[in-house]
Order: structure tokens, then sequence, then C-alpha cells
């Protein structure tokens, strides 16, 4: 790990200020992720710029629209009241992320920004465009079990590591960030990218931007949902496929549905068709078979995660299934 500067700040316009002055700056939170990229340097920003101490900790909900700071710690989110009653799909992701003793200290925004763990990108000796554009992909004919089926590009066929994230992408939340020019809103199904030609962008942030919060709109549901995580072991393991699912029955008929993936693509991947189908149907395994489906199609395995398109289909059915049980 290089020499690099320190400083905080309690404010956010000092924050922004201060990473506008230096390019080779980058903010720090919990940085459970951003420190070990330091320590096997695949990043090495010359200043650090601690923003724990900024005022975004809020959960409260306005006008039907929940607010969470970027600042809050993943685990306090998942505790939270209005969580657990109003949005227990989101409960159930968070839970499911990391382990106990890293959910105290990651943040909302970190979890966000938190890049892949694809063993490539992290081994500073293989070729990989993510961490050095035009170096190649070290997945592709390489060793791919953890790696994506949909969204993939010949550049890159990393996945995004978040649970957070997949409950955040099916629930139709919004990022709001703020930058040198005031605050704008992006929908979260457009904040994270594929990888496409250009995979070392991760997400549409600017630079020196700041995520200060995400709002969530009140939903209906809340009562037959569930997050199932497939994992090589119970804790502090990422998802070799994740499934958000989560509808609302009226007399049997499923009047909304969500659904959304993990460890399948360059970012959460919402499954819209499949909701599209969904959306009129009796809550039945008949249903539930047609809409995997249809979620799987322009799905590509690439040799050692090829058990994924069998995989992925048979979690989203048990996801939809667990959560018709809800009473």
């Amino acid at each position: 790990m290089i020499n690099f500067q320190y400083v905080r700040t309690a404010v956010v316009k000092t924050a922004l200020s201060l990473m506008a002055k230096d390019p080779k700056a980058s903010f720090i939170a919990g940085g459970t992720n951003l420190v070990d990229l330091m320590k096997r340097g695949v990043t090495a920003p010359e200043k650090l710029i601690d923003i724990n101490h900024l005022p975004l900790k809020q959960i409260e909900l306005k006008n039907n629209v929940l607010h969470i700071g970027a600042m809050v710690s993943n685990s306090a989110l998942a505790e939270n009241a209005i969580i657990k009653e109003q949005f227990p799909l989101l409960m159930l992701a968070l839970q499911s992320g990391a382990s106990a003793q890293l959910r105290n200290v990651a943040t909302v925004g970190g979890n966000m920004m938190q890049r892949t763990r694809c063993g490539y990108f992290y081994d500073t000796t293989m070729p990989c465009n993510k961490r050095q554009p035009g170096s190649g992909c070290g997945a592709i004919g390489g060793y791919n079990r953890m790696h994506a089926i949909f969204g993939t590009s010949e550049s890159c066929i990393a996945v995004h590591p978040s649970d957070m994230c997949v409950g955040l992408v099916a629930l139709d939340a919004q990022v709001v960030i703020a930058g040198a020019k005031g605050e704008r809103k992006i929908n979260f199904i457009d904040f994270h990218r594929l990888a496409g030609t250009t995979p070392e962008k991760d997400n549409n942030l600017q630079k020196g931007e700041l995520i200060v919060r995400l709002e969530v709109p009140v939903n209906n549901l809340n009562k037959n949902f569930h997050y199932l995580k497939v994992r090589d072991r119970s804790s502090y393991a990422f998802a070799l496929v994740s499934v958000a699912a989560a509808f609302e029955l009226k007399n049997g008929i499923i009047a909304n549905a969500r659904l959304a993936m993990g460890g399948v693509a360059h970012k959460p991947w919402r499954l819209i068709e499949a909701e599209t189908f969904l959306k009129g149907k009796t809550a039945n395994s008949s249903n539930f078979e047609d809409a995997a489906k249809i979620a799987m199609y322009g799905a590509k395995g690439f040799g050692e995660n090829d058990f994924k398109l069998k995989m992925a289909p048979n979690t989203i059915i048990e996801a939809l299934t667990v959560a018709k049980a809800k009473v």
C-alpha cells in the first residue's frame, strides 16, 4: 500500500470541494472494500476523504417515500423497524450480505460503490480490462465459475457482488446524488452499468459526485416476498445466484410483481419481462416455471459457470414458491 493523505470532514459541501480539488482522491466510509483494494495494489488513491461524520444517517418516511442516508450502516438499516415492517425484502437482502461484523461497518453508499470480487481483477499480474483497460479479460477462457451469464461483453464477464443492491433494484429505489451543481436523481436500475466496452466504469456516478441518500417508494410488497441466496457456505460468501422476489396477491392473482437477481451480471439484474408475465396470473408452480424460463432469455455460460443456466431458473422458482407460502 502506498502512502496517502487523509482528511476528515463533517460537511457535504466541504467533502465535494475537497474532491474537486484533487482528482486522485477517494471518499472512504466503512472502507470494507476500498481498503482491500488498496492493500492488493488494485487502486492507489493519493488522498482519502473520510466521510463517516457527514450527517447522512437518516432512515425516515416522508410522504410515503423512505429516505435512507448514504452513511447508514447495513446492520442499522436491516434492524430498523420501518424496514422490517414496510420493506422486509430489503431486510432479507441486507442480512444475506457478508458477515455481521462487516455489516456493522459497511455503509449503504459504500455497498453500492463496491467493486467486483473477480479474482482476475484482484490479481495485478493477470489481464483485466476493468483494472487495466485494453489488457484483456482473464476470466473469458479462464476460471469463471463465479461469473456472469447475463449482459456480458467481450471485454468483461465479472459480476456485481452486492445483495443489498438486488433488493433495492427490485423495489424501484432512486439514488440522490450531490455534486457541484446541486442534487440530481437517478433510478437505481440505471445507477450501475453493464461492462460493454468500458468495464472500468461500474456506475454512472460522475467524478466529484457523492451519494447522499436513497429514496424508496412505499409499496404493497411486504407480505409475499423472499430473498434467496445460493452460495458455497452459509456466511461470508458471495452469491453464485441470488433472487429477490415479491408480489402482491389479490384473491390468488398476482396484481404486482418484482424480481431481480444477483451473481449473474455486471449490475443487479432486474427481470422486467418475467414480472410483466406474472402480473394478472395465478400464483402457481406452472406460472412460476414459465416466468423463470422468460427470465433466462439471453443467458450465456462461459464453461465453468454453465451450471448457473440451470441453477438460476430453479432459484427463481423456489424464491417465488417461498414468497407465495408466506401469510
